[in-house]
């Protein structure tokens, strides 16, 4: 049982200076590595090969999610690991439900495109994730999140994150699937109604990739340029820097 989050030592001014260490840049090759898993991780659809993902692998790959940043270092995430063949074909049952929920609300010239996107992996990766977020786990407040209550969800967002990047470093791929019901999957799961289910994420090796980003590809959405985004000072401010000379 995890130790209870309330239960500190008393704080040691002496201590906290001694922890404080070097903030010094990475160097070039480093900085190239950091920018190269973002710049080319990617949501993996249909991709995954059948090669099972190492126990201590998969371990790294959660430890990284587990050192993501949260406010008021509340970390309150949870890791649901799912390998058993009938739990994730329940799963894959209500992804299809959902799919088709989606699709009846699409216009119709574009029910056909979605069809062929082929969106999820989760009886095709060895692996499935389970990423959920614990409300009350410091409490009804927690520092910093008295004025600003879904700083817990944004934390374990980080954390998907910082996953999936740990993740494209060892070459291993991850996809998000996101068109389930939460109840259904909760149920399927057995997760607790205070529990919240914040992503769904298939793993596992695979043979290849997108340069681009699939749905990109496959011309469903493109890239928002960057400097119609950055705003300077308030809102809708043109921010000169975003341009190009």
């Amino acid at each position: 049982m995890a130790d209870n989050p309330h239960d500190k030592p008393p704080f040691d001014a002496a201590e906290a200076e001694r922890d404080i260490g070097a903030a010094a840049p990475f160097d070039e090759a480093e900085r190239a590595a950091v920018y190269r898993a973002i710049y080319t991780r990617r949501d993996v659809r249909n991709e995954f090969l059948e090669d099972d993902v190492p126990q201590d692998l998969l371990i790294r790959i959660l430890d990284a999610a587990h050192h993501a940043p949260s406010v008021g270092f509340m970390q309150p995430w949870n890791f649901i690991v799912i390998r058993d063949n009938s739990v994730r074909g329940a799963v894959h049952e209500a992804f299809l439900r959902g799919a088709q929920a989606e699709i009846d609300m699409l216009d119709p010239e574009r029910r056909a495109h979605y069809r062929n996107l082929k969106l999820e992996g989760i009886l095709k990766s060895p692996v499935n994730v389970c990423v959920t977020c614990d409300r009350n786990r410091h409490g009804p407040t927690g520092l910093g999140r008295t004025q600003q209550p879904n700083t817990d969800l944004l934390s374990t967002a980080c954390a998907v994150q910082n996953l999936w990047l740990a993740a494209r470093v060892e070459g291993v791929g991850v996809g998000w699937v996101s068109i389930m019901r939460e109840e259904e999957l909760r149920s399927i799961l057995g997760i607790p109604d205070e529990i919240a289910v914040v992503a769904y994420l298939c793993v596992g090796f695979i043979e290849r990739a997108y340069r681009r980003p699939e749905l990109e590809v496959k011309r469903w959405a493109s890239r928002l340029p960057l400097e119609s985004l950055v705003f300077e000072d308030r809102w809708g401010a043109p921010c000169p820097f975003t341009k190009a000379p």
